[in-house]
């Protein structure tokens, strides 16, 4: 017997061992030996509809400090002054932010007596006041700020906006240690009573975590501050340069933008403009101060840099259709008409021409700010759909929806009914009464689901935590499941609405996420799960048309200036580049497992996933149709083997495999640090008959046809 011979023997008493322990499990006692290795059949000749490339895009909204924080090369917290200026280092009592989204900016402490610094409401630069500080030519009176983290022979750049009388003398110091020495400062003299831009350019010498920012003047009269910024010189209009860089590697199609819960509450209109004369506002959605420097021409900006389409939501909570239709206006209209020209003023001459617009978020949610009930809803969605039409008639309409699942799981159901699982069209329905009501304003569906490691309960009605025996696969499957309901429902609307079938309204899953294994995508065990979502979507693909993760900033791990794409961003990264774009067919001898529990909820008729259990297998042709691409997922902690035979088409005999294959499901990617996980990448000499795939790996073949 050869080595390859023993090597499939024993792959096969693997895979007959964990089949047959999964059915004595699950169903009734099986002899082992009446277990048949699991089949894959690959029908190259029957294709399905290209998978959209924007399934890989991604979220973002201003929840607390995930912008600023994360994304945006700003320094300075509190640049622009909506707090007081005191002694102690920490937000308003009853003002602080909201959980892992915490954006509470750094405070300015007084330099020299504290009384001698007012916020003064009537030589306002910008905001509600600007700090005044009553000179002394005796004693240098200002302000500070700590925290910042300095680099070694990094330049930083910045601008800081200044009244005064003429007598005052400036100092702008970035420090870097307690010794004399220790700091680099900028003198600013010949000022006056009208507010005036400085520039600011600094160097420091030595990495130090905790540099300083300090302010002060000496003279006579009042030194009023109106705006501070600083970031490092390597900016790329405003975006840390090492993100951009990550980011753009992903290819992720469309950004959604600006929320989220966030966007209910916002006014666009506070975002755009000179940076420094928009006003500081508090948001009441994540309980945190805002800066309004990231807005529409920003964000405009970061899709230019990472090459993806723009995605952007408007606020249909507080705001109204006059404000939306204006705000398209301004995106899309020429220089000529009325926003467009506002927007040529702030130096952006040519429309951006975005096709994608959200009319709200969540609207079916009492949490969200200006929830109002269903039947009102759907004549304010057809009345901003129409305002918003008026200025483009060529946008894409994705309305704000909500399935039965969703409706039961947020248990917003039993506010518009009286059933926890609503009836299709019933008056919870809040997805089928647009499709009724305003099939004729939408393009497509918005549809979310979040699951952190918990599942709702239908017999408990709420959320219970994951069983901690949970079989791995049951676990990897959830994902792949909220999917596979949503497709469901789909049906089921086809079924009871005729004009559905003469206008197909397709799905964005424009927002998602999966935790439990570690928040954000800090380790690789979400990645399987995320993969699953992605098969079960290509299964789906004239269905599912876009897709939006929540969140961009849960993709890459940043330390000192720079950045690299954790094990999730690695995942979507690894499906970009090597999955093709045309799904083909795949059938299997090994049915995933019935569910056990009832349908609702969280719970489909039917389990996602390809008929090759424990394994789940996906394929598609590149967009040339000369390439054919195999993804086979392993969410067991076991090996598995497949038989798999491709049929429709004849391969060339030279290929390659890549594929996800950590050795623990805790395996980080770090910057700075060894990556836990890698893309591995072997060359291949024939189709493998009988490939073994490793413990919750996550694997694509790639073969070319035959010449």
């Amino acid at each position: 017997m050869s080595t390859i011979q023993l090597k499939i023997r024993l792959n096969l008493f693997t895979v007959i061992l964990t089949a047959g322990m999964w059915i004595l499990h699950a169903v009734a006692p099986v002899s082992a030996a009446t277990i048949t290795p699991v089949n894959a059949v690959i029908d190259a000749g029957k294709t399905y509809a290209p998978i959209n490339p924007n399934i890989y895009g991604m979220f973002i909204e201003h929840a607390g400090g995930l912008v600023y924080n994360g994304m945006w090369a700003e320094m300075i917290g509190d640049r622009k002054f909506y707090n007081p200026i005191t002694t102690q280092n920490s937000a308003p009592a009853g003002r602080s932010s909201r959980g892992r989204f915490s954006g509470a900016p750094r405070r300015w402490i007084p330099v020299g007596p504290a009384e001698s610094i007012t916020m003064n409401t009537r030589h306002i630069y910008v905001g509600d006041h600007s700090p005044a500080i009553a000179l002394n030519s005796n004693e240098p009176r200002g302000i500070r700020q700590t925290g910042l983290t300095l680099m070694r022979n990094k330049s930083y750049t910045g601008r800081i906006v200044l009244a005064s009388d003429p007598a005052a003398k400036v100092s702008v110091s970035l420090v870097w240690g307690t010794g004399t020495t220790d700091r680099h400062t900028l003198t600013i003299d010949k000022l006056t009573r009208a507010y005036a831009r400085f520039p600011l350019t600094f160097r420091c010498p030595v990495d130090y975590p905790d540099g300083q920012i300090e302010i002060t003047s000496t003279g006579s009269g009042t030194l009023y501050i109106g705006a501070v910024s600083l970031m490092p010189s390597d900016n790329i209009q405003g975006w840390r340069p090492e993100v951009i860089a990550v980011l753009k590697s992903l290819r992720s199609g469309v950004y959604r933008w600006p929320g989220g819960n966030f966007v209910s509450a916002h006014d666009w209109r506070d975002a755009i403009g000179d940076p420094d004369q928009r006003p500081p506002t508090w948001d009441p959605v994540w309980n945190t101060l805002q800066s309004n420097d990231v807005g529409t021409d920003e964000f405009m900006a970061l899709c230019r840099l990472v090459n993806v389409e723009p995605y952007i939501t408007v606020n249909s909570g507080f705001g109204e259709a006059r404000s939306a239709a204006e705000y398209l206006e301004y995106t899309n209209g020429l220089a000529t008409t009325r926003m467009g020209a506002m927007r040529a003023a702030n130096g952006h001459p040519e429309p951006y021409r975005v096709r994608f617009w959200n009319i709200g978020n969540e609207m079916w949610g009492d949490w969200q700010y200006g929830y109002m009930p269903l039947a009102q809803y759907q004549v304010k969605h057809n009345l901003f759909a129409k305002a918003m039409r008026k200025v483009d008639p060529n946008i894409i309409l994705i309305a704000s929806g909500a399935m039965p699942d969703t409706m039961t799981g947020s248990k917003m159901s039993l506010k518009l009914g009286d059933k926890l699982i609503p009836d299709y069209l019933g008056p919870a329905d809040w997805t089928g009464a647009l499709f009724l009501n305003c099939l004729d304003n939408m393009d497509m569906i918005s549809e979310h689901y979040y699951n952190y490691n918990s599942h709702f309960d239908l017999a408990q009605a709420k959320q219970v935590p994951n069983d901690p025996n949970e079989p791995l696969v049951d676990w990897m499957r959830r994902p792949a499941n909220h999917i596979r309901i949503k497709y469901e429902a789909y049906q089921e609307y086809l079924k009871r609405i005729p004009a559905l079938k003469n206008k197909p309204v397709p799905i964005a899953l424009d927002e998602y996420a999966y935790a439990g294994g570690g928040r954000g995508g800090g380790n690789y065990k979400v990645v399987p799960a995320y993969a699953w979502n992605f098969h079960e979507m290509f299964r789906h693909s004239d269905l599912f048309q876009l897709g939006a993760l929540t969140f961009i900033t849960g993709t890459y791990s940043t330390a000192d200036g720079r950045a690299v794409l954790n094990p999730v961003g690695m995942l979507f990264k690894f499906y970009r580049d090597y999955y093709g774009t045309i799904p083909v067919d795949v059938s299997g001898n090994c049915p995933q497992p019935k569910p056990t529990e009832p349908p609702g909820g969280e719970q489909p008729v039917v389990h996602a996933g390809s008929d090759t259990f424990p394994l789940d297998v996906a394929a598609a042709w590149t967009a040339d149709r000369k390439t054919l691409t195999i993804a086979v997922i392993n969410p067991t902690e076991s090996p598995q083997t497949l038989s798999l035979q491709i049929r429709g088409v004849e391969l060339s005999d030279k290929g390659t495999l890549r594929r996800m294959a950590p050795q623990s499901l805790t395996a980080t990617v770090v910057a700075g640090q060894e990556p836990g996980v890698k893309i591995e990448e072997q060359s291949l000499d024939a189709i493998p008959a009988n490939p073994t795939f490793a413990p919750f790996s996550v694997n694509i073949y790639e073969f070319p046809v035959k010449l």
